[in-house]
């Protein structure tokens, strides 16, 4: 099994350079099948989840074709939505979005249930309601849910609760619904105007994407595209919060400043300074860090996706930082982990109290999730000692190149296969 190996204790020094957003790029990807034509995806990012929705796609009978690391040309022309490659679907969450692609494009889709990381009760409700309300029959059974109709037709559907996933999935359907769709308390993340931005340049009418309403005007037909996929928001805060708790000087490039806002806000609380610029963020860590208070909330609020990473760096900083999970409530499962390298936090519910500051020591932890996987690593690079990290599996799926970007910022981390590669890091750090 795949483990890294950190040395840690070495401030992170240098830039880097950030990849495509893996949440917008699998929204983007479902919906690159709802046209005939062929169109090319820009600054796919090379991670695991990509990967499996492109393998999905051509389980499917589409057409994809690799012209560079992160570029793409797919077509569905070919598409079958009684054949939904289920057995790579079940592998990650955002698989459920070819519901919503299949449902507009076919006026059927059979999906299974989505798998991913094991954060907290994510139900599929919203996106169900959203379908329903369009005149799609939904069932769902035996892991699977199955959405078909004669016709597609504008509606104003409500959601009960802010969801991404129900967002983009409705929104992609109502594209080539007939007539007009209004939805209202709609996520307003970077990556659902991204998607949104895929398909008005397919063809589609969409509007208002990034406020509380989005309005649909369903058009017959989508047709080709050529489309950049926006930079990472969650890899960017992540090496935002790397460079604050390493002490580190990092410039963070290839980025869009306006979507790290609330993460810069918490990392300059805590006395960081923080410049931006026009597509890069400087931090540099300062020596003596102060606690700060944090709460999830949905976009332009701290994201949740970046709970774990700002935990880590929190228990570096002198006082009590009280953290408030909004919207996941199995988000603190990386606790225990860092207990084991020094960190004081208690968890009650949803809150988690931390004593600062700590001197994080190398440890052996297990990542029970990817962006838990990436706070831990957070922790090695900022520990005394010699850290093993096991399941960076789930820290795949999201991170591209990781390892390799933070030795370019002259981070000590390796992935060992076997504790023979582990010994081997170990004596050639001293």
């Amino acid at each position: 099994m795949e483990q890294y190996v950190i040395k840690g204790g070495t401030p992170l020094q240098g830039k880097v350079t950030i990849s495509g957003a893996k949440n917008a790029a699998l929204g983007i990807l479902a919906a690159s099948v709802m046209t005939d034509e062929e169109v090319s995806i820009l600054n796919v990012p090379g991670v695991n989840d990509t990967a499996v929705m492109l393998d999905a796609i051509r389980a499917m009978g589409g057409s994809v074709i690799r012209k560079d690391v992160h570029s793409f040309d797919i077509c569905g022309r070919d598409v079958d939505p009684y054949s939904p490659g289920s057995d790579t679907l079940r592998k990650i969450r955002a698989g459920y979005y070819f519901i919503g692609a299949m449902l507009g494009k076919y006026r059927y889709a059979s999906v299974p249930l989505p798998g991913g990381c094991n954060i907290g009760s994510r139900p599929i409700d919203q996106h169900v309601k959203g379908f329903r309300a369009l005149g799609a029959e939904v069932v769902v059974e035996n892991g699977t849910v199955t959405a078909k109709a004669e016709r597609l037709k504008g509606a104003h559907i409500y959601f009960d609760v802010v969801s991404v996933g129900a967002t983009i999935n409705v929104m992609m359907a109502a594209c080539l619904a007939e007539g007009m769709t209004i939805l209202e308390n709609v996520a307003k993340e970077p990556h659902i105007v991204d998607v949104a931005s895929f398909l008005n340049s397919m063809g589609a009418n969409v509007k208002g994407a990034g406020t509380d309403t989005i309005r649909i005007r369903g058009v017959q037909r989508l047709h080709a595209s050529e489309y950049t996929i926006i930079p990472d928001q969650i890899e960017a805060g992540t090496f935002m919060c790397m460079a604050a708790a390493t002490r580190g000087d990092v410039t963070i490039e290839g980025v869009i400043p306006i979507h790290l806002e609330s993460i810069a806000a918490k990392l300059r609380e805590m006395g960081n300074t923080v410049i931006s610029y026009d597509e890069a963020v400087r931090v540099i860590g300062a020596e003596k860090q102060r606690s700060t208070d944090v709460k999830t909330l949905p976009y332009p609020g701290f994201p949740t996706d970046m709970q774990p990473q700002i935990s880590a760096a929190l228990c570096l900083a002198e006082g009590t930082s009280v953290v408030t999970e909004s919207i996941f409530e199995n988000r603190f499962k990386y606790v225990d982990e860092l207990r084991l390298m020094g960190a004081e936090i208690k968890v009650e519910g949803n809150v988690s109290v931390i004593e600062g500051p700590v001197k994080f020591t190398g440890a052996h932890v297990t990542a029970p999730d990817l962006r838990a996987g990436a706070a831990l690593v957070i922790a090695a690079l900022s520990a005394e000692g010699i850290s093993t990290v096991d399941g960076i599996s789930y820290i795949l799926r999201g991170y591209e190149d990781f390892d390799e970007k933070i030795r370019d910022l002259g981070g000590e981390i390796r992935v060992a296969e076997s504790e023979r590669d582990v010994q081997k890091f170990i004596l050639s750090v001293g």
